[in-house]
């Protein structure tokens, strides 16, 4: 964490070598096979890797040329006195105003307190091949592979990112761009997907809401330290993803938000997925920039298409247009892009997500046969959460038992 008030972790004397901070607690067996035990390092190499994390802003290529050279522990031991070998000055220069600022101990024990740990390339978690891309793609100033991760909750990164999707648009979303979001969230929870975005407002929160009420996996992407909620009131959402999915960014504890590090954000985004949709933006939606990243690493880019009078849906028109993304207009597409020749295609998820499904029974009964009923009226006669609800909705209109004409649902004609 970088702190005001100048204090720092450990004395002058034992530079990030005491051995005194606690190890975090061994956790029991996974017993989900997208849960992975984390990797236990030493302690001193914990404490050099969180004070390196904290002293430039990621993704710190000069910080990572310089591990390589001569290890983590002496690589933070040169940063913290700064005393650097030669070819190392660039370092000199990125760390200059944060050097003395970090306290290690305190950004590992805010993260131990959340259910969150640091991460590095040597842990069993760490998603290598997924952001091997950025290694050779360093093509802007915030280009290139992270140098930690700050993981909260159990799900596996690496086991996520073999089957996630990223779900990006416009924080100032549509009623139509909300829908699709949910629709496409939802089918990919039932083609057994990960749902990887922003944790913003607008299509962000709509993809991982409809995850998360689907009884799927989901990932947020944080352009801030873990103990900070960005937005703020997405608070109670981010607990809930981290309850079995996971919240990762690669900005210490105490790290604010701000515009360029939603741009560094979103190249982990894109990196981490097989593939971007973006879902609805507007002509300077932040969105593009996940998109470009898309095209930047070759991962396969599909966009949402809108009204053709909707400014929100501009940006999307553009990349399609223009040759960039493919048409999304369904899951049956979305699929599609992620797998053209169906080897990459996963299983079904459980059938409690299908058609056996009790709750998907009760929004049936309650749009009765006259149907013209809105969300909210359903949400009321089954006395259920409305984000519950669309989600529901959107699995029924993917597999077509349900329709809708933008605002009411009606049950298909027989």
């Amino acid at each position: 964490m970088v702190r005001t008030d100048g204090a720092v972790g450990g004395s002058p004397d034992d530079d990030l070598v005491d051995d005194t901070m606690p190890r975090p607690p061994t956790p029991p067996a996974p017993t989900d096979p997208h849960i992975v035990t984390p990797t236990v390092i030493d302690s001193r190499e914990l404490r050099a890797w969180a004070y390196l994390a904290g002293v430039a802003e990621p993704p710190a290529a000069s910080i990572a040329r310089l591990v390589d050279a001569v290890g983590v522990r002496d690589a933070a031991a040169a940063v913290r006195s700064r005393r650097f070998p030669e070819g190392h000055q660039a370092v000199a220069r990125s760390t200059a105003s944060r050097h003395h600022l970090v306290d290690p101990d305190h950004d590992l024990l805010v993260a131990e307190r959340l259910g969150g740990r640091l991460m590095t390339a040597d842990d069993e978690d760490w998603p290598a091949w997924a952001l091997h891309g950025l290694s050779t793609a360093e093509t802007s100033a915030r280009g290139g592979p992270p140098l930690v991760l700050w993981k909260r909750g159990p799900g596996s990164i690496t086991k996520s990112s073999e089957r996630a999707v990223a779900l990006v648009g416009s924080r100032a979303a549509s009623g139509y761009g909300t829908r699709m979001a949910a629709v496409l969230a939802t089918g990919l929870v039932d083609h057994g997907r990960c749902v990887i975005s922003g944790g913003a407002y607008g299509i962000d929160s709509a993809a991982h809401r409809s995850a998360l009420a689907a009884r799927g996996d989901t990932v947020a992407v944080m352009a801030c330290g873990l103990d900070i909620d960005y937005p703020t009131d997405h608070g109670l959402l981010f607990d809930e993803i981290a309850r079995n999915g996971a919240v990762v960014t690669e900005y210490p504890p105490g790290m604010g938000a701000s515009r360029h590090r939603f741009l560094a954000r979103n190249r982990l985004v894109a990196a981490l997925s097989k593939a971007v949709v973006v879902v609805e933006a507007g002509h300077r939606s932040g969105a593009k920039n996940t998109a470009a990243w898309a095209r930047r690493l070759g991962i396969p880019l599909g966009a949402v298409p809108g009204p053709a009078t909707s400014a929100m849906s501009v940006g999307c028109h553009a990349l399609i247009s223009d040759g960039d993304a493919a048409l999304v207009g369904d899951v049956a597409a979305l699929e599609r892009l992620v797998s053209p020749d169906g080897s990459d295609a996963l299983s079904s998820v459980p059938a409690e997500r299908g058609e056996t499904d009790p709750f998907e029974t009760r929004v049936a009964a309650a749009i009765g046969k006259r149907g013209g009923v809105t969300p909210a009226d359903i949400a009321t006669a089954c006395d259920a959460d409305i984000t519950r609800v669309r989600s529901t909705l959107a699995r029924m209109e993917v597999h077509g038992r349900a329709v809708s004409d933008g605002a009411t649902w009606s049950l298909p004609r027989r």
